[in-house]
């Protein structure tokens, strides 16, 4: 395994980590979760993401029994939550958002269902336009400094909001972020390289990259229509399967003209796709998501692809995808 520090943090997460989105209570069951794991573990992985929205806190519980049942070292791993949009359907106003109230309370939450005594990270999932960023910002202030919170981060925040955050920080002598969590992929580039350009060099923060696969499109796997049992089948992601595969056959077609580079360096589509987002420098890790143990071992293989992807590849793959 590869190890990279989170931004100007002393914090060393794997390149490669693994995230419950989707999967964890809905496709994977706690026997399944927990080969997962272990997997995971055994090859190196350190960081376990999750949120308290994930199938409503059935995510983070069974995530919380299986690291309980494997018994890994405390301090051979971190794992994560991430607060805004609640763990109940149609949650009440103080059951969501960034305010001082939830903030702290579902950080309790999350340290209950996932069974341990702090996070590690620990991410403002949106921004809330309901919330003053100065109100936000002394919430995790104050549960960095009751020991509940080591590192807090956003997720998917506009940089004009995270610039926001590291004034009030400065300002107020608290604890600022230092991680974002976006979207990154080969088809999902602007924000990442772009967007958060600035804030890299100034305040040195770290990013936990999610969808490195747009949501399994990168991997082949909905080249030929979408096969029973993915994510995009699942109740409730109606809006993802929409996201996904929207634009009709147009992104469909970009990733099939990404087949043939892979297929010249003997590697699968999705290794090569997780292998171009771990070319970022500004990657501190990239999250996958998998629901069976060989389709996971096989992505955390793209570390093998790494030293294989020069400038000269990914300019090809940058070229198929625009022309696709």
């Amino acid at each position: 395994m590869l190890y990279r520090r989170l931004g100007r943090t002393g914090l060393q997460l794997s390149a490669l980590s693994f995230g419950a989105w989707v999967t964890f209570g809905r496709q994977v069951g706690r026997a399944q979760a927990r080969e997962l794991l272990a997997l995971a573990h055994d090859r190196g992985v350190n960081f376990f993401d999750n949120a308290e929205t994930y199938n409503n806190g059935v995510a983070e519980q069974l995530m919380g029994d299986v690291l309980a049942d494997l018994r890994f070292p405390r301090d051979s791993y971190c794992v994560s939550s991430k607060v805004f949009f609640g763990a109940v359907d149609k949650p009440l106003p103080t059951q969501r958002g960034l305010s001082r109230k939830h903030v702290i309370e579902a950080c309790q939450q999350a340290l209950t269902r996932l069974r341990v005594d702090h996070l590690d990270l620990y991410f403002c999932h949106r921004p809330d336009p309901d919330t003053p960023i100065a109100e936000t910002v002394g919430a995790m202030d104050t549960l960095v400094h009751q020991g509940k919170v080591l590192y807090w981060g956003t997720s998917e925040w506009p940089a004009e909001a995270i610039h926001e955050a590291h004034r009030v920080a400065r300002e107020h002598h608290l604890v600022a972020p230092v991680v974002e969590q976006p979207q990154y992929n080969l088809l999902h580039r602007e924000r990442v390289e772009v967007e958060y350009a600035p804030l890299y060099e100034t305040y040195g923060m770290g990013t936990t990259i999610w969808s490195p696969l747009a949501s399994g499109l990168l991997s082949g796997k909905y080249s030929d229509g979408v096969p029973a049992g993915s994510r995009l089948t699942q109740p409730g992601y109606e809006w993802l399967r929409e996201s996904v595969l929207g634009a009709g056959d147009q992104r469909v077609a970009r990733v099939r003209a990404l087949q043939p580079i892979a297929d010249a360096l003997g590697v699968t589509l999705a290794q090569l796709a997780i292998a171009w987002c771990l070319r970022n420098p500004h990657v501190s890790t990239v999250m996958l998501g998998a629901s069976r143990p060989e389709q996971l071992a096989q992505n955390l293989d793209a570390l093998e692809v790494l030293p294989r992807l020069d400038a000269a590849i990914a300019e090809r793959m940058q070229r198929a995808v625009d022309a696709g």
